[in-house]
């Protein structure tokens, strides 16, 4: 595979995983009063996908 070609995947991959990143976090503030449990795992969730996109970028600075 070429470098260009996985750049453009890793850039992909960062964006659309920031996108569910945001949408976790936005979901975790609205139902956070009523299921604070739920919220508390989205928010976690929104964190793993945080440090995923760190190792991506990572990568993708490596190429």
């Amino acid at each position: 595979m070429n470098k260009d070609k996985l750049k453009s995947l890793l850039e992909h991959w960062i964006e659309h995983s920031l996108e569910h990143s945001e949408k976790y976090s936005e979901w975790a503030e609205k139902i956070s009063s009523e299921m604070p449990e739920i919220s508390e795992l989205l928010k976690k969730a929104a964190m793993k996908f945080e440090e995923g996109v760190r190792l991506l970028e990572d990568a993708k600075n490596k190429l």
